[in-house]
Parts: C-alpha cells; structure tokens; sequence
C-alpha cells in the first residue's frame, strides 16, 4: 500500500512538472487562413521574425499579411482586418487618379554670385513660372504656389531641407503627378564703361571767346544668367532635365527670358 502510494505521488509530480516545463507557442493567424504555430523572435513596423515549433530556421513575415497573433503568454494582438490590404490598395488607386495630370512648381532655389538670395526670389521665380506656364497648359492642373508653399511647410520640406525628400515623397505630399524644380544662377560677367567728350565755346562780349573742354564716363555692370530646370513624376523619374545660359549678358540682372526659354521645353507646354 506504502508502494502504491510512493508511486501515485511520484507520477503525480511528473505530471505536474510536465505541464509546468511544457512549451506553450505563439501562434500567427495569416489574411489567407494559414496558422503558424512556433516562436516569435522579433517584431518590428513591417515585418515579423518566427521560428516555426521544431525548426531552428528563422522565416520572415510581412506584417501585411498577418491577421492576428496570439502570443504564448494568451495576449492576442490584431494586426490587420482582412479588408485592411483592400482598402489600401483602393486607397491607393484613388490616389494616383487624383493625382493625375496635376502639376506643383517648388520654390526656386537663387543664387547671385555663389550666394543664396534667400525666400524672397526664391517665391519671385516660382510665381513668375506659374504665371507663364499657367497660360501654356492645356489639360494640366497647376497647383498654385501659395497652397503648395503651405503644404511644404506643413510637411516641413522647406528649400534648405528638400535634398532629404524624394520627388515620389513630395509629390505624395502636395498630391500631383509632377513637380517642376530649378535653380536660377547669375553671376556678374565684364564691367563695362564708354566716355564721351567735347569742346564748348563761349562768346563773350561779342569780341572774345572762351573755350572749355568737358567729358563724361558712363560704367555698367553685366550679369550672366544661367537656369537649371528639371521635371519629375510621382514614379521619382526624371522627365526633363536642361540648363540655359543667357545668350547675351544683362545689366539688371533679368531671368526671365531664360526662365520662358526652359518652360517652353518642358512636357507640358503648349501655345
């Protein structure tokens, strides 16, 4: 009896230390159906790590594809609704036709003799290429400058920070298809001067003459103007990429025969 005993209380504990050492698994519930029972070794925004029940192979799982997780501890975690990747995708399709045919002209970047102008003609330009191509464009939206300079702003895309953004990035941003972006470069060229001169005679008293000699110099500063213009889709391709030099040297320093000179190549010009 004292046996029997003895032996009740022994398989009694294994029992109990079995289902305290057994491994309890995580288990992943897919869009598709599929369940995966094993372990998760890591989770980060788009992807799963797991370790299938029995396997030491780690897999990959896209987040995307996942339905829900039950993790071993019995926290269920819901990572998508089966119509998430739909919505998305309709989401996304919506998208690109309110996209389409939709244009923005970024701020122009200004640079005089190697220095930066700043804002103020950076918006000059950008205005004055609206203005131009609006009139040019037929079956093209053109985004006015004012919402496209508060829309960058919010999005904190500001002209010292665009190197960091993709133009497939701003484009998502300001909703068009195409961003038009340039850079207007002047630089002074030769400094020019003319002297002209004369001799003037006086009669004085009728009888006497005086005679003086008089001249006068006229100098002028010239400016060489060069525009960089360049189109990209909401793809991140670029479409048109050309830089002008102003055939003959200004003395205001005026860009915008350049400017119209590149817009008229661009894609979407039209008389």
């Amino acid at each position: 009896m004292k046996k029997l005993a003895a032996l009740f209380i022994a398989l009694f504990s294994f029992i109990v230390v079995y289902a305290q050492t057994e491994v309890k698994n995580d288990v992943i519930l897919k869009l598709n159906g599929d369940e995966l029972k094993g372990k998760i070794t890591q989770i980060n925004d788009t992807e799963v790590k797991f370790i299938y029940a029995g396997e030491t192979l780690e897999y990959t799982i896209k987040k995307a594809d996942i339905f829900r997780i039950t993790h071993n501890s019995g926290r269920v975690e819901l990572i998508n609704s089966p119509n998430t990747n739909q919505n998305q995708a309709v989401a996304s399709t919506q998208n690109n036709v309110d996209r389409r045919n939709k244009i923005a002209i970024l701020p122009f970047a200004f640079i005089r003799d190697s220095e930066s102008s700043g804002e103020e003609m950076s918006y000059k330009v950008q205005n004055e290429a609206y203005a131009y191509l609006t009139s040019h464009s037929v079956g093209y939206t053109i985004l006015d400058p004012r919402t496209t300079d508060a829309l960058l702003i919010k999005a904190g895309i500001t002209r010292d920070k665009m190197a960091g953004f993709t133009m497939d990035e701003i484009c998502k941003v300001l909703g068009v298809e195409y961003i038009i972006d340039g850079t207007v470069s002047i630089n002074k060229g030769v400094a020019t001067s003319s002297t002209s001169g004369g001799v003037t005679i006086k009669k004085e008293n009728d009888q006497k003459t005086k005679a003086s000699n008089s001249s006068s110099t006229v100098s002028a500063q010239t400016y060489i103007t060069t525009i960089t213009l360049n189109v990209f889709n909401d793809k991140n391709t670029s479409l048109f990429n050309e830089t002008h030099r102003a055939l003959l040297a200004s003395t205001d320093g005026s860009y915008a025969v350049t400017l119209h000179y590149l817009l008229k190549r661009t894609p979407f010009y039209k008389k």
